[in-house]
């Protein structure tokens, strides 16, 4: 077994399971929440390593945060960096059973 950077879990923080993630693991895609300062190589490696597959693309988005009202303070929401990750064919993760 290879060994495991401890800097790939600093990369990939957990899974999003949405319905949207749902529909788009139908296409051999998997959506990951990951560090905000975090670049596609190296979403690439880490999941590569972390999961033991072959990754074919990475895309990103930054969802911001939006201001909210609790107990009539407002606050703001922390900015979100989403990866959607396709993996070549053959590959899958099964991402309820965790690291």
């Amino acid at each position: 077994m290879s060994t495991v950077d401890p800097r790939h879990y600093d990369v990939i923080k957990a899974p999003l399971i949405t319905e949207k993630g749902s529909l788009v693991a139908e296409n051999n895609q998997v959506v990951f929440k990951v560090a905000i300062e975090a670049t596609k190589p190296q979403i690439k490696a880490a999941v590569e390593k972390l999961f033991d597959v072959k990754v074919k693309s990475v895309n990103t988005l930054v969802q911001k945060g939006k201001t909210k009202r609790f107990k009539g303070m407002l606050g703001q929401r922390s900015d979100v960096k989403k990866a959607v990750v396709t993996l070549a064919e053959g590959h899958s993760i099964d991402i309820t059973t965790g690291l």
